[in-house]
């Protein structure tokens, strides 16, 4: 294992735009430090929609893409149509590279995803969601962006969940009647630093 640069430093980004800068800041070394680290979650996720999925073919959404890890598990796994969104340009020049996605488009913090409503099969954010990273908030939204019988696919890392409010957040949808759990499962998120994750899918009712 190498020791931390940004990884050390990210928990600790506390708006977006200074998650913006920061991303862009470590785009470059990210897939390095990150990878080195033991970055579990990509194939975590990727592994449980492929275990859920009726349609490989329907289009997904790899929300907070980064530089394209998970859209690469995405595909490994099966799925054809993969579209990605990040607030940092840098990060989707690496996920370019990668050559798995449909399309890519760049976010602005605090304003709706340029993606219409109802567009998309599966929604996987990895990672994505939590402290350091995108406001619970986005749940409500990147539910929207799902058909009907869609598949939302979701991981909070340790230190998210212990904030209560994030598993409230789901628990609610289930409560509601509005999704179906179809798995919770805690394991590896970034093993070097100690880090564990729990993964979610959830089928949009």
């Amino acid at each position: 294992m190498t020791a931390p640069r940004f990884l050390d430093q990210a928990y600790r980004v506390n708006s977006p735009e200074t998650a913006r800068s920061f991303y862009d800041d470590w785009a470059g070394s990210y897939d390095t430090e990150i990878t080195q680290n033991g970055y579990a979650t990509p194939g975590r996720i990727a592994d449980a929609l492929a275990s859920f999925a009726r349609d490989f073919s329907a289009p997904v959404l790899d929300f907070a893409c980064g530089t394209g890890l998970s859209g690469a598990q995405l595909k490994r796994v099966g799925f054809a149509v993969i579209d990605g969104v990040d607030i940092s340009s840098e990060m989707l020049d690496g996920a370019a590279e990668k050559g798995v996605y449909r399309a890519l488009h760049l976010s602005q913090p605090g304003t709706p995803l340029p993606l219409g409503k109802g567009s998309y099969g599966v929604v996987a954010a990895v990672g994505a969601i939590g402290h350091g990273a995108a406001p619970l908030s986005m749940v409500d939204e990147l539910l929207g962006l799902l058909q009907p019988g869609g598949l939302f696919a979701v991981s909070f890392n340790d230190k998210t969940l212990s904030d209560p409010d994030y598993q409230a957040r789901l628990d609610s949808e289930v409560a509601a009647g509005r999704a179906r759990l179809l798995l919770q499962e805690h394991g590896d998120h970034l093993p070097g630093i100690g880090m564990g994750a729990t993964v979610y899918v959830l089928e949009v009712v």
